[in-house]
């Protein structure tokens, strides 16, 4: 009996939902229609310091935004359920026992300061950094000796140190891989959760996805999957790997030098039909050439052996002149019309944004030009009125402190913002007011407007981090803005006074 095609997409809930996700999302229900199968929505939250659940709201928000339904998930149950990873944690545990037990894994007591030591040693001497293997010949005495005195440990793969791992890729074609070049994985952390790699395999197998289509970043921990499939006793899907989005540089697409976060394009007017055209375009051309399809179309022609391998190049000119078209050519005025109110025109909009305008306005007419920076993409900044009192190259710091700071925002709200901005400021031995005109100006392209810490939870995250990016790119332009050099040292400095950054 042939077998029912299901595919699955496995967001992460550590951020703002990505493009990029996306795009994957795009393909993977696209095959799945194609041969009449089912798309899967999982969350793996296996990054328990990360994951929250306003980041899970938000990745399922900005995929129906999009138009991109799933048949099973965490808000659709069904019988391969639950679809959160941490929700299946004795499953996982149950079968890393099982691994360890076979033989086929091991615990690994080596402390961060051993693995960060042997790694340096590692660089130092021209190798690639991987685990030396040191815990896997323990004995069984060693092993329960260290475990009754509460020492903490992970659980690793073995993997074979001869031959080569060898898979057909639907893209591809055969690929191999040396099992040399493939480290001793954790499979399971010392605080007993799963990593990405154990609970992806077992969690495919359990719900029956039939092909693993993902980005091309995944090829190299393929050998690593396959292992642990066979390890198992079980069938391993097939495989087809993605090429990454691009920025123009032909670098993987990054929130650095491109907005990427799907909210971006939602608040800043691009209509989804066309975010969906666009990224079908990236990796796909459809049998009759033309450009402007919709999801049913792509779907109805999509032969996964037609995806492009070339690097697709994420262009904002191109997206927008494609938004361009379908505003003119596929909407009617009304139509126009209506998804102008339902985008930033309604009443609910006006509502968030008025109490903060009112002790500004004399009259009607006050209300756009003060209000109208929450509306643009992007508001007109000039240098002069950037940077005004400030060194330049202290406006360029404390714009990329405050862009690493908004990161680690977990509740995008005006007083955790408002709290962001007093510790920075205390911080970098500022009083607020000094501080506090730069990102006026970044945000609105004004000495004046509507209060910053209520302007900036209007405007969204995604927005904000994108002006922040423009007001330092300003200043890069200009040759006062941090050099590669200057970025080196802020952020060594950066970690001293504020800890790691989110990347």
């Amino acid at each position: 009996m042939k077998q029912l095609v299901r595919t699955r997409i496995a967001p992460s809930p550590t951020g703002n939902p990505h493009v990029g996700t996306a795009y994957m999302a795009l393909f993977n229900l696209a095959f799945a229609r194609r041969n009449k199968g089912s798309m899967i929505l999982r969350i793996e939250d296996t990054d328990r310091a990360r994951s929250t659940s306003e980041s899970e709201s938000a990745i399922l928000d900005s995929l129906r935004w999009l138009g991109i339904e799933w048949d099973e998930g965490p808000d659709k149950p069904g019988k391969f359920g639950p679809y959160r990873q941490s929700e299946r944690l004795e499953i996982h545990q149950s079968i890393v026992g099982r691994l360890v037990e076979q033989g086929d894994a091991y615990p690994c007591f080596c402390t961060s300061e051993r693995l960060n030591q042997v790694r340096k040693e590692q660089i130092a001497n021209k190798e690639t950094p991987r685990y030396d293997r040191h815990c896997l010949n323990l004995s069984k005495e060693e092993i329960e000796k260290k475990m009754d005195r509460g020492d903490p440990y992970v659980i690793r793969m073995k993997v074979p140190q001869e031959g080569e791992c060898i898979f057909t890729d639907e893209l591809r074609g055969e690929v191999r891989i040396d099992w040399k070049q493939i480290d001793h994985q954790v499979l399971q952390k010392s605080d007993g959760y799963p990593t990405y790699h154990l609970a992806n395999v077992v969690d495919d197998h359990m719900m029956e996805i039939s092909h693993v289509i993902r980005g091309e970043e995944w090829i190299s921990s393929t050998p690593k999957h396959i292992l642990l499939y066979q390890q198992l006793g079980w069938d391993a899907p097939s495989f087809a790997h993605l090429p990454l989005l691009r920025n123009p540089d032909k670098s993987k697409l990054s929130k650095r030098k491109n907005p990427t976060g799907i909210f971006y394009y939602r608040d800043a007017g691009y209509l989804p039909e066309v975010m969906l055209n666009y990224l079908g375009m990236m990796g796909y051309t459809l049998p009759d050439q033309r450009e402007i399809f919709s999801l049913d179309e792509l779907s109805e022609s999509f032969d996964i052996k037609r995806m492009s391998l070339g690097g697709p190049i994420f262009d904002l000119a191109k997206l927008k002149w494609l938004n361009g078209r379908y505003l003119r050519e596929k909407l009617s005025e009304d139509d126009v019309v209506e998804r102008l109110i339902q985008w930033k025109l309604n009443t609910t909009k006006f509502k968030n944004i008025l109490p903060h305008a009112l002790q500004r306005l004399e009259n009607f007419s006050d209300f756009i030009p003060l209000t109208e920076f929450l509306f643009n993409e992007h508001p007109e900044i000039t240098l002069e009125n950037l940077i005004g009192k400030l060194d330049p190259g202290q406006a360029a710091k404390l714009l990329k402190i405050c862009e690493w700071e908004l990161e680690k925002v977990k509740n995008w709200h005006r007083d955790e913002i408002f709290c962001l901005f007093q510790d920075l400021a205390k911080t970098e031995e500022k009083k607020l007011k000094e501080i506090l005109p730069l990102f006026f100006q970044a945000m609105s392209g004004k000495s004046i407007s509507l209060p910053l810490f209520d302007a900036m939870s209007i405007l969204g995250p995604d927005l904000v981090r994108v002006r922040l990016r423009k007001a330092l790119g300003l200043l890069n332009s200009e040759g006062v803005g941090l050099s590669k050099k200057g970025l080196k040292v802020l952020e060594k400095e950066y970690q001293q006074k504020y800890g790691n950054r989110i990347d």
